[in-house]
């Protein structure tokens, strides 16, 4: 109780608004994500699908809507920041893979296995652990001291490797694997996630800033931060439709979010050596996290193909009736069997 009294007496007004703008944006990017699939089933009905590469969707007003959704989500998140500490605001956003599973379920008609659902808490549970055992946030108090820290050997060569990684994806595997393998489209997703994070931060650090009486805006490191952000997100948001449009939103969402959080997690521990400012408890918890985040990552792969109650065979007949009624296969939620692969 006591311990109670002190959170509720600790929790400023401040806290408060940071707490509900954290728990809309998590309703509206889960909503956003099932919205977002609608509209890419409809365009594809009509035009070349997101995952052959066609970009109908943009001419979809459903499509807009999920992504204008996705943007108040981001804009809502962004602000709770302002409001509240990020071990308050971050591991919240851990709700929008439940919101959305929970929606892809009841309006998409997506099915998960209860081993699955199991493997998303995994995630949620493994991702909150390292979000709540990080190291306070690092006082910066100039855009070119970000830059100094980007421009540090150890993550340019992170970045090198990431850029490395990214092309190799879409030049080689992409054409390849794209249709098949979710790992393709959300390892791009994630790679770029990972450097547009530490991008937006740098210029949400210079905004505050700004908006205090130091104007950061002279700077060419805030323009070359917002450039990085730009690129960063286009190439993103095209990915993540091309998965969204391929694969089972109930298993792109938390996927995408384990993959996207751990290297984010990683490219900061570089950029701002978080682990620096930790004792080897914290490091060791973060571990453990990482081992929960990936032993839920592992069942959901094993689980793919199993549906509660049914044998495999009742399965292929349910897939082939909703690709009749739809136009195309998602059921299969990780990799598409070649049986049933679109030409």
């Amino acid at each position: 109780m006591a311990a109670v009294r002190r959170w509720s007496e600790g929790m400023a007004s401040d806290n408060v608004k940071g707490l509900v703008l954290a728990l809309s944006s998590s309703l509206f990017i889960g909503a956003s994500f099932i919205v977002k699939k609608k509209g890419l089933k409809k365009a594809g009905a009509s035009g070349i699908r997101a995952g052959s590469g066609g970009y109908s969707y943009l001419l979809e007003p459903l499509w807009w809507v999920g992504m204008i959704t996705m943007v108040v989500g981001e804009i809502a998140n962004f602000a709770a920041y302002a409001f509240a500490p990020a071990i308050l605001v971050t591991p919240l956003g851990a709700l929008s893979i439940i919101i959305s599973a929970a929606l892809a379920h009841i309006i998409l008609r997506e099915k998960l296995h209860t081993f699955g659902i199991l493997g998303c808490v995994l995630c949620v549970v493994g991702s909150t652990a390292i979000v709540l055992h990080a190291p306070p946030e690092r006082q910066i108090e100039s855009v070119t001291e970000v830059w100094d820290l980007a421009t540090e050997p150890g993550f340019l060569f992170y970045s090198l490797l990431v850029l490395t990684a990214v092309f190799i994806l879409i030049f080689h595997f992409v054409p390849q694997y794209g249709q098949s393998h979710i790992m393709v489209y959300i390892g791009v997703c994630s790679l770029v996630g990972s450097i547009s994070v530490m991008s937006v931060k740098a210029v949400g650090i210079a905004l505050k800033l700004t908006f205090s009486g130091m104007n950061q805006l002279v700077y060419p490191q805030t323009w070359a931060f917002t450039l990085v952000v730009v690129t960063c997100v286009v190439t993103q948001m095209n990915y993540l439709n091309k998965a969204l449009d391929t694969f089972n939103t109930a298993v792109v969402s938390p996927i995408y979010y384990v993959m996207f959080t751990t290297l984010t997690i990683l490219a900061s521990v570089i950029m701002f050596k978080d682990w620096d400012r930790q004792n080897p408890t914290q490091i060791i918890t973060e571990m453990c996290g990482f081992v929960t985040i990936l032993s839920g990552t592992f069942l959901l792969h094993k689980t793919k193909d199993m549906v509660d109650g049914t044998s495999l065979t009742s399965m292929s007949m349910r897939q082939l009736k909703h690709e009749e009624e739809d136009g195309f296969d998602e059921s299969i939620p990780l990799k598409r069997q070649d049986s049933l692969r679109i030409p």
